[in-house]
């Protein structure tokens, strides 16, 4: 059958015609590539080893490159010692349209992208005017694409792309095409990978239907269809993540240069399960159906469960959330192992698997469907239509134990999931920019403009629209100046230097070498870490700016000199900081339950302590009727960020303020 989704037309078959034999990788080990090209753009001819073991080749005078006389070779304005210096600290300009081309073997191949969005070349060339399209034969990979903009949404310094295409002859060019919206526009590109790659998306499983979630029919019943990838199928890796484990990095990948990244800051919540890897007497045992190179034996080796407690798992799900693009189809492709003892035996352990809240599978059972040991995965489609103001959408995948058959522990498990989006019926796989960051500082002139008179403010709130937005702003002056007299009153005030002064080895001590393994969060600041000081005694919240980060040195100061003043039940305490070579760290006390958001504003999926999070809610607000001055107080301060992410939870279900709204912070710094 054909589904139809305004631009998007996909021929949903019987069976996946695979380009390999399955019943060869019973003994087979890592993938050898016909073709395995690592291109360092902008660097000069001859091969260098990246961090992680690759050879790169230099761009100047490869045959790949031919006629790059009129593109630059250009090095970023600064570079960031924690980036690896290969590929990202060489770059390719294109002023005008420019065409990479690589002889290959007609077939699938894997095309990755690497970006470091930096100023360039003494500031000619500013990272904030790069915008470009990225095509390969009738598939466009990027559009109007800003690496800059999707640095900063991740908080990353510097970011990747992966493509899956097909390849009909016997030459790949890769085209950058500056976009025409603005004059000083420019692409860029810092490296370029071509793995060629074998049929990964094959029905191994001999499976004639997959589940389908989503439909353009609002049908809300899981519906399963015949799927088949044709010459024409192109993908983006959206997300392939190691559950339970660490990065795999490229090296160790089964032989396609993979990265699987730790699952860890994907998980929904606090409620987190628990992480173990395979026990040492079990052994991987690829099934003859499956080759080892749809995931490498690390993905298979480490698992992350619900815990034991079933009275636990009962009342929540193990949950992980994804964002994408709206306006396409997802493949959605998850990966099982049971590897530990006592789980050995039919219906030890059995789970339902929901996707945004529809059940893709029902009463999976890992050992019935495969064995002990034995790696199985399971795909599912998915559609997320193009029909709402947002031009982004999370994907949910939660477990929960399946009740009805009774098993004899109420857990659930997983090891890995890959998200891959398909062309649309255009050859597109671009999405749009995200929105930049919004703006840390206000012009205090442009609200309070100097010899303002009465008579002006009446008029403006005459002028409608204009008034009522400067009605607002002096709502919020009020209050500010209000609290002027009064925060540093009933708090209580101590001096700056109170707050500890971390080194850089310290806080990398601390973090592992800021590990991405310790990731438990992003924001506008940068990644939020978690560590220990004074030798495993404290655990932590170590923030680290991002380079990228639009909330600079005098934001980063500025909270550190008022959270040192500022000390209250409801604030989260500034243990201290670290600025040694130009870092911008902040360590807090780690606070182990997540943020109100977890607990109040994300949607219920199944069951959820409403209960703790209502009285968490309540703390803040106690402000009115209990301790009047100093909570009020406080509470003010963070209402105006209206952020349930600026809320903790601390050991005590008692909520604490975890950050100020920055643009009000040099005002309330200085009361």
């Amino acid at each position: 059958m054909k589904i139809h989704m305004r631009n998007h037309t996909f021929l949903l078959l019987l069976a996946i015609t695979a380009s390999i034999d399955p019943t060869s990788a019973q003994n087979s080990t890592a993938y050898v590539p016909a073709e395995k090209i690592f291109l360092n753009c902008g660097a000069f001819k001859g091969n260098q080893l990246s961090q992680d073991g690759l050879s790169w080749e230099g761009d100047v005078g490869s045959v790949y490159a031919p006629s790059i006389q009129e593109t630059v070779s250009a090095t970023p304005s600064y570079q960031d010692p924690s980036i690896p210096t290969i590929p990202y600290m060489t770059a390719r300009i294109f002023q005008t349209p420019y065409t990479y081309s690589f002889p290959v073997t007609p077939g699938l191949m894997f095309v990755r992208l690497h970006f470091y969005p930096s100023n360039f070349t003494d500031l000619k060339f500013v990272a904030s005017d790069s915008f470009f399209s990225v095509s390969v034969g009738p598939y466009t990979l990027l559009n109007n694409f800003s690496a800059l903009l999707t640095a900063q949404a991740m908080s990353f310094d510097y970011i990747s792309k992966e493509f899956s295409v097909n390849i009909s002859s016997s030459i790949l060019n890769l085209t950058f095409t500056p976009s025409s919206s603005n004059k000083n526009a420019f692409a860029f590109v810092n490296g370029i990978e071509i793995v060629s790659m074998p049929q990964i998306f094959g029905n191994f499983n001999n499976f004639s239907k997959i589940p389908l979630i989503g439909s353009m029919n609002d049908i809300t019943a899981t519906q399963y269809i015949a799927f088949e990838t044709t010459e024409k199928t192109a993908f983006e890796t959206v997300a392939r993540l190691n559950v339970g484990g660490q990065t795999v990095s490229a090296i160790d990948d089964s032989g396609l240069y993979r990265e699987w990244d730790d699952d860890s800051i994907y998980i929904y919540g606090a409620a987190v399960g628990v992480t173990y890897p395979k026990d040492p007497n079990v052994t991987i045992k690829y099934p003859n159906t499956i080759p080892e190179y749809i995931a490498p034996r690390f993905v298979y080796g480490t698992a992350r469960s619900m815990g034991p407690n079933a009275s636990v798992n009962l009342n929540y799900n193990l949950t992980w959330i994804v964002t994408v693009d709206t306006g396409f189809f997802y493949l959605i492709r998850l990966h099982f192992s049971e590897i530990a003892y006592p789980i050995t035996q039919i219906n030890m352990r059995v789970f339902d698997v929901f996707i945004n809240n529809q059940t893709a599978i029902n009463a999976f059972d890992v050992i019935r469907e495969g064995g002990f040991g034995v790696p199985i995965y399971r795909d599912i489609i998915m559609l997320i239509p193009n029909i709402r103001a947002s031009s982004q959408q999370d994907i949910w995948i939660a477990l929960h134990p399946n009740i009805s058959s009774k098993p004899a522990n109420y857990d659930a498990e997983l090891n890995g999931i890959e998200i891959f989006k398909l062309n649309d019926s255009t050859g597109n796989l671009a999405g749009p920019n995200p929105p930049p960051l919004p703006q840390t500082t206000v012009d205090l002139s442009k609200v309070l403009p100097k010899n303002s008179k009465k008579g002006h403010w009446s008029t403006a709130i005459a002028g409608g629209v204009v008034g009522g937005a400067v009605a607002i702003a002096l709502v919020f002056l009020a209050v500010l100046f209000a609290l002027k007299k009064k925060v540093l009153q009933t708090c209580v005030s101590s001096p700056s230097n109170q707050s500890r002064l971390f080194s850089l080895s310290e806080s990398k001590s601390a973090t592992k070498d800021f590990s991405e393994s310790l990731v438990i969060g992003v924001g506008g600041f940068g990644k939020v870490y978690r560590g220990e000081i004074d030798g495993g005694s404290t655990s932590v919240a170590i923030k680290r700016g991002s380079r990228l980060s639009n909330q600079g040195a005098h934001e980063f100061r500025t909270e550190i000199d008022m959270l040192s003043k500022l000390r209250h039940r409801h604030l989260v305490s500034l243990v201290g900081y670290c600025d040694e070579n130009y870092e911008m760290i902040l360590v807090y006390y780690y606070m182990a339950n997540g943020t109100l958001r977890d607990h109040s504003t994300r949607p219920k999926i199944r069951r959820s302590c409403g209960d703790s999070a209502l009285r968490s809610a309540s703390d803040p607000l106690e402000g009115s009727t209990i301790s009047t001055r100093v909570r009020s107080q406080v509470s003010s301060i963070a209402m105006l960020r209206l952020r349930t992410s600026s809320w903790t939870i601390n050991g005590l279900q008692r909520s604490l303020i975890l950050d100020f709204p920055r643009r009000h912070q040099s005002w309330i710094a200085h009361m």
